[in-house]
């Protein structure tokens, strides 16, 4: 919701947003330039001092006023026509003109009205309330990304526009809120919607009737300081029943021209000088050095807007794009997909393709966005679906499992649901599997029974597509041609063998950085920024299906580094641990986001067995704040299969490693990483009473173990392997 209604007011609001900060930056200049340039005025001098000079200068001085940045200004009038200068207050001579500045005037107009009266303010002040719900809505996301408010200023990383996005929203924030919201004060205040006009005091019924009293004697004018003083208005030339009019920051007083004495006062109201704070907070008149800081502030809008931009169309890339989607509300057939990879969206249009070419209005989205009051004529729900990890929502599934329990009844229509995924796992296709038991506690009818595609199979999906198509009474086929993914060939640099006097072949390669170009440096395409815990994808010879593996190394060490075991029979493995140095493959990034080691200072337990060491090094090797590091690792055989071993002893004695625990199954006392958990438990759970995350990488049979040791540790702290998955404490990585 938040990520919404940040997206899609920014991109409207893109262009207004984007005038009103640029010109607002240009005009925050200009009372820092006249603060620096006018004449200031002596700290003691009085009012009474400084009216005598201005007078006896320019006998026919009308009024005089103070601006917020000190200047002062004399009006008059020399038969000719009306007359204004800038006044040196110690003499009480001109010094400069006081007509107003032609560029300033042109952009108050832009940056207020674009040229148009009210209508105009009237769209400068809907900009302004899109930039406050933009820069509400950013910092609420930002906050949830870093892990909460008091992480604001931790690292977040991503692409070079992402992060160059997020930091300066970060450091900009605060002065864009400020802006806009005495933008809108401003705009209240034109239109009447608050009583801020100024007070005046009542004309007095009676006056001296004479005049000429001195102004160097006036007891209030000589009691006034001139810092002080807004506006101080002359009597009318030969109307001796006209008095002084005395503005100051604290009210208003009328002065008798024959006698000097004050005639009448009235206090500034709380309004009114509501009011001038919005005023001087907003333009920077009286407050020069923050105006110049909003307008750096504001500088920033135009920055990011183009950040902004380029990450929706990025993103937008990345999704296959759906031809002749039909709106919502008129598709009969609603196409939901949950995906992580982005490889379930592939799938998804090409259905899309099939069932509108044979006579469907077909609408396709994220399963996040199901709503059955949208999808109004809906008689059938197609749903695609992966799973990540242990049987959780793929990222554009998040909500969907909530929404449907929460339906008050199920949809007046059908249900087909199909599972992506990989067979070799354990919780093969366990989210969908749990969508269709949700579906049929929901009392939602199905069209179709479960089925599932492994590893991405075309051929599994064109049989699902025939009884589809059979159910819907219409001839289906779906030839399904995979993604191509955008690899680049990656040159091995070293290799370290383990394991093989075990017969538990396991390589470390390590290999180049390709070569990235400006754009892929901008967009963060390519090799340009992975972090540990990311996944390489490689696309074997002779296969249309990448395998993954994640990655002991990220993009600020300087090479890409995984850590291979050797499977009988394994087309990917077989062909990595074949490589030598100079030799090479192609592949390609995947983001793993949810399996990041976060630079927040909290103590990381890490927890492997076999090649699950390769990112829980990498978070090791990446330690140079020396947070406190607890490893626990499993491994079958002793010395000869432990990769990282030297590396981990280097890092340990540097501070990077604070534990390390070792646990070999195969050996003459059999030991598994859970039994090494259950040995420490006092020493995990203190370090989880001091906000610990714990991070599981390797094998399913293993992380199953490992989360029964830690259900038992977590107990006697009240805590659950629920609530720590919850809160982002838990995170695993198994396959």
């Amino acid at each position: 919701m938040i990520r919404a209604l940040h997206r899609w007011l920014g991109l409207p609001a893109l262009i207004l947003v984007t005038l009103l900060a640029v010109s607002g930056a240009a005009l925050s200049v200009f009372p820092a330039a006249e603060r620096i340039s006018a004449p200031q005025t002596e700290e003691a001098m009085s009012v009474a001092t400084l009216a005598a000079g201005i007078k006896a200068a320019f006998p026919g001085v009308e009024q005089i006023r103070r601006s917020p940045s000190g200047r002062i200004t004399a009006y008059w009038y020399d038969g000719s026509g009306p007359r204004s200068a800038v006044i040196d207050p110690s003499t009480g001579a001109a010094v400069a003109s006081a007509d107003p500045n032609p560029v300033r005037r042109w952009l108050t107009n832009l940056h207020r009205s674009l040229f148009l009266d009210d209508a105009g303010r009237i769209i400068m002040a809907l900009g302004a309330a899109a930039m406050l719900a933009i820069a509400v809505s950013g910092s609420v996301f930002i906050a949830r990304r870093a892990g909460g408010w008091r992480r604001w200023f931790y690292p977040i990383p991503g692409p070079a526009a992402g992060r160059i996005h997020v930091e300066l929203a970060r450091g900009a924030v605060f002065g864009l809120v400020l802006s806009s919201v005495t933008a809108l004060g401003m705009t209240a205040s034109t239109f009447g919607f608050l009583p801020d006009k100024s007070a005046f005091p009542a004309l007095p019924a009676k006056v001296s009737g004479t005049s000429a009293f001195p102004l160097a004697s006036m007891p209030l004018l000589a009691a006034t300081s001139v810092s002080n003083l807004r506006e101080l208005s002359f009597p009318q030339p030969g109307d001796a029943a006209d008095v002084f009019t005395l503005r100051t920051d604290e009210g208003t007083a009328y002065l008798d021209q024959g006698t000097g004495n004050t005639v009448g006062w009235s206090a500034s109201s709380g309004w009114a000088r509501l009011s001038e704070t919005i005023y001087m907070l907003h333009t920077g008149e009286g407050a020069a050095l923050l105006g110049v800081l909003l307008g750096l502030m504001a500088l920033a809008v135009p920055i990011m807007g183009a950040t902004g931009l380029l990450i929706w169309v990025k993103g937008v890339a990345s999704r296959p794009r759906i031809r002749d989607n039909a709106a919502p509300g008129r598709a009969k057939t609603v196409i939901l997909v949950g995906s992580e990879g982005g490889s379930t969206w592939g799938f998804a249009a090409t259905l899309h393709l099939a069932l509108t070419g044979a006579g469907q209005r077909v609408h396709t989205a994220p399963m996040s966005a199901f709503d059955p009051r949208r999808f109004s004529s809906a008689q059938q729900y197609v749903v695609l679906t992966a799973t990540y990890g242990a049987g959780d929502a793929p990222v554009t599934a998040k909500g969907f499992l909530d929404r449907l329990t929460g339906l008050s009844a199920a949809p007046n229509a059908t249900l087909a649901v199909l599972g992506f995924g990989d067979r070799s796992f354990p919780d093969f296709c366990a989210y969908p599997r749990a969508v269709v038991a949700a579906a049929k506690a929901g009392g939602w009818p199905l069209l179709l029974p479960l089925e599932t595609v492994d590893r991405q199979s075309p051929q599994a999906f064109s049989r699902w597509g025939r009884g589809l198509g059979a159910a819907l009474g219409i001839g289906l086929e779906l030839n399904h041609q995979a993604a191509r993914f955008d690899t680049e060939a990656l040159m091995l640099l070293s290799r370290r063998d383990f394991g093989h006097g075990v017969q538990s072949p396991t390589a470390i390669l390590r290999f180049a950085l390709p070569t990235t170009s400006a754009w892929q440096r901008l967009t963060g395409g390519g090799f340009v920024h992975f972090e540990a815990g990311d996944l390489l994808g490689i696309v074997p010879m002779g296969s249309s299906v990448p395998r993954f593996y994640s990655l002991a190394s990220s993009s600020r060490d300087g090479f890409i580094e995984i850590v291979v075991r050797m499977h009988p029979g394994g087309v990917c493995s077989g062909e990595l641990m074949a490589l030598e140095p100079g030799e090479a493959v192609t592949g390609f990034i995947r983001d793993n986001p949810a399996f990041h080691a976060a630079n927040d200072g909290v103590p990381l337990i890490l927890i492997g067995a076999g090649t699950g060491i390769g990112p829980l090094a990498g978070f090791i090797r990446a330690n140079v704040s020396r947070r406190p590091i607890r490893l626990f690792f499993g491994m079958r055989f002793t010395e000869d299969a432990f990769p990282y071993r030297d590396e981990l002893k280097t890092w340990a004695s540097a501070g990077r490693l604070s534990h390390l625990c070792t646990a070999v199954s195969r050996g003459a006392q059999p030991r598994y990483v859970q039994d090494a958990l259950s040995a420490e438990q006092l020493e995990i759970s203190r370090a989880i009473g001091k906000d610990a995350r714990v991070m599981v990488c390797g094998g399913r049979q293993m992380a199953t173990g490992v989360s029964e040791a830690m259900t038992r540790i977590l107990e006697p702290l009240g805590l659950s392997l629920a609530i720590l998955k919850k809160e982002g404490r838990y995170v695993e990585d198994v396959y």
